[in-house]
């Protein structure tokens, strides 16, 4: 114990300037075991963070914590854990815990274990978002956090606290920084992929299960497999269709991933024939699947996407039409359900019509927007700002990469030889013999 209160007053005296911050952490690091080792005596521990400022003294604070919550926690202490994590993580000092991100993230993850241990996942979400931005240089990088936070916002259905992180425009992925490991990037994937269908933005969900899905692999993994699965029920939602994989699609998964879920690729081949009997018919055939993958919500979201789909077809076709040939043609139950399913798609500008309430007849109508309003004009710049600035990175990686050691290595091994013609000839006027 006295070695304890030691290491509390070297924390104490080394907490200033940054060599004495940088000789404190060598010190942490060297008595990172015999201080794992005082695991078991939690209240020891928790006089040490007693003594301690979260502010002042975070590197130290950190290690102590750290210490603190990988043992086993009863769940008396929990409630001790996930309120001085919370407390540490809101006051801590960026430059102090940026110095041992790993420790950082490890108590992040505890604090969101204890609190879907208790039940109360919804108190991890406003920590991790505070402990993302500590650990981020720039709102541009992704952290091991990331996929925490969204688990945490899926559990508490808290869905659009998701959109704090998702909704930033991902660019930099720094394993020395921020600690990331590819298991990370495959977690982010997934559970932002989940929480954009849990806000009906398939289109968002969509590019994010697709991403997992593409990631570099060697081999198939269980995050992959479950990503496809939902990336064929919204493919279908969104798009009606599922597409072929990209070609940088790693072969792996390329020659693997179907077999991994025939039911969801039969359950789309049935959708290809737009015959809604049947696809309810395939939904009770996989149905057990779908209740285990925890995807038969979504599996029943794909059929009522067929019936929108169908409709909107008839907009194709017809000008008028009643509602009792509409239930019929899609096989809806009955012209009310048609009237429902109408009214639905106007109010989310998928189709445009007027429905005549006297005689049951439904108009369809062409698009009134004229994309000439100063909205339209504002929306358009925005995203054309957005685009000149993505290209300004994409050039600036290129660069990056077209001066990369390892890659110029491995260009000159897969590329021996060379064509004199893909080199432009150095001009020789105005040069003399030397």
């Amino acid at each position: 114990m006295d070695s304890l209160e030691v290491l509390v007053a070297q924390v104490q005296a080394l907490s200033g300037s940054t060599d004495d911050l940088l000789h404190l952490h060598g010190l942490l690091k060297q008595l990172d075991d015999s201080l794992q080792q005082q695991q078991q005596h939690h209240q020891a521990i928790q006089q040490c963070l007693l003594q301690l400022d979260p502010a002042k003294h975070s590197l130290g604070f950190l290690y102590f914590l750290d210490a603190f919550g990988s043992a086993d926690i009863s769940m008396d202490q929990s409630e001790s854990f996930i309120s001085t994590s919370a407390t540490f993580i809101n006051a801590s000092s960026v430059d102090q815990v940026r110095m041992a991100p790993e420790k950082f993230t490890n108590v992040c993850k505890r604090m969101r274990d204890e609190t879907i241990r208790v039940q109360r996942p919804i108190r991890a979400i406003s920590p991790l978002h505070i402990a993302i931005r500590k650990l981020q240089p720039s709102s541009e990088y992704l952290t091991p956090l990331h996929a925490d936070l969204l688990q945490i916002c899926l559990l508490a259905k808290c869905y659009k606290a998701a959109l704090s992180v998702l909704d930033d425009d991902i660019f930099e992925i720094d394993q020395k920084k921020t600690g990331l490991t590819p298991k990370d990037f495959l977690l982010f994937c997934y559970y932002g992929g989940m929480a954009y269908v849990g806000l009906k933005r398939f289109e968002k969900a969509l590019e994010l299960f697709q991403h997992a899905v593409t990631a570099p692999a060697f081999v198939l993994n269980a995050i992959v497999v479950e990503s496809y699965k939902k990336y064929v029920l919204v493919s279908l939602i969104q798009n009606g269709q599922v597409p072929n994989l990209p070609k940088y699609t790693p072969s792996v998964t390329q020659r693997n991933v179907k077999s991994c879920a025939p039911d969801y690729v039969e359950f789309a081949s049935v959708y290809s024939t737009r015959n809604i009997g049947d696809l309810k018919r395939s939904i009770l055939a996989h149905e057990e699947v779908f209740q285990k993958d925890n995807n038969l919500g979504l599996a029943k979201q794909v059929v009522s996407s067929l019936y929108k789909r169908n409709i909107q077809r008839l907009t194709q076709t017809f000008l008028t039409l009643s509602l009792q040939d509409i239930a019929e043609t899609v096989q809806l139950e009955s012209p009310k359900d048609a009237e429902l399913h109408i009214l639905q798609m106007i109010q989310k500008g998928e189709i445009h019509a007027i429905i005549n309430q006297k005689d049951g007849m439904v108009s369809f109508l062409e698009d009134p927007e004229q994309y000439k309003t100063r909205d339209i004009a504002q929306q358009l710049h925005g995203q054309i700002q957005k685009i000149i600035g993505l290209a300004k990175k994409i050039r600036f990686a290129d660069e990056q990469v077209s001066c990369d050691l390892a890659y110029l290595s491995k260009i000159g091994r897969d590329r021996p030889n060379y064509d004199p013609e893909e080199f432009e000839v150095v001009p020789q006027k105005g040069f003399t013999n030397l």
